[in-house]
Parts: structure tokens; C-alpha cells; sequence
């Protein structure tokens, strides 16, 4: 696969992935790197930007839909934490109800970004340094 198209299969699938949809790009990020078809940084880049823009559609949503059922304990939590509760938006299932509670209770979009762009950065950065050893 030629870089310009594996780069954009990885922005597809992690922004899927942080979506209400279900999704992995942790495989498609794993095969790119493997394969060597694409730079670690293109890819930390894509994937991030990708992911983290699937997070605040879901925040959005929160936004935009102010009587959404989301979990008790989500928006207890992230009362109480704020938005840097929004460093865990990587985990499966708990990040989307986070991204939606957010929204939901209106965090501040900026906090809410900068907060969802580094926990989901971290995390690829984390695969990458154990692919590369």
C-alpha cells in the first residue's frame, strides 16, 4: 500500500474508531508501521488527528443533544475531574461515554480537544515504541 492511501485508510479507521461506531485502529496503525509503507511521525499524526476528531464528533453529539442518557458515573466523574478526565477518551466504550458526558455537560471545547488529542496521541505513541522494539 502506497503511503498517501495507507495514511488515509488510518485516518478513516481511527476516526471510526473513536466514534459510537466500533472499530481498531490500533491494527491498521500496527500493519502501516510493520510494513514500513509510512514514517512513525506521518502516522502518529494522521492516527491522533483522526482519532481525536472521532472523540469530539462524539462530544458533539453530547453538545447537541443535551438529554442524552450517559452514564452516572461518567458525569460524576467528569464533574469532578474536569476535563482531564478526557486523557482516558483512548479506552474502549468508557472514552465514547466520556467524549458524549463532556459534550454533555459542556466542557470547554478547547480543554475538551487538547485534553482528548494527548490521551490518544499518548496511547499510539505507546504501540509504536513497542513495535519498534
Amino acid at each position: 500500500m502506497n503511503e498517501p492511501a495507507g495514511l488515509g485508510a488510518l485516518f478513516v479507521s481511527s476516526f471510526l474508531a473513536a466514534t459510537l461506531l466500533p472499530g481498531g485502529s490500533e491494527v491498521v496503525f500496527s500493519a502501516l508501521l510493520l510494513s514500513g509503507s509510512v514514517s512513525v511521525g506521518a502516522a502518529l499524526v494522521v492516527a491522533t488527528l483522526g482519532n481525536t476528531l472521532g472523540g469530539l464528533s462524539t462530544y458533539l453529539i453530547g453538545r447537541l443533544v443535551p438529554d442524552r442518557k450517559t452514564d452516572a458515573r461518567m458525569i460524576a466523574w467528569l464533574r469532578r475531574w474536569g476535563a482531564p478526565v478526557l486523557l482516558l477518551s483512548w479506552l474502549p466504550l468508557i472514552g465514547d461515554a466520556l467524549c458524549l458526558a463532556a459534550g454533555w455537560l459542556r466542557v470547554h471545547v478547547l480543554s475538551a480537544t487538547l485534553f482528548i488529542a494527548a490521551g490518544k496521541g499518548v496511547r499510539y505513541w505507546i504501540l509504536a515504541q513497542l513495535l519498534a522494539s
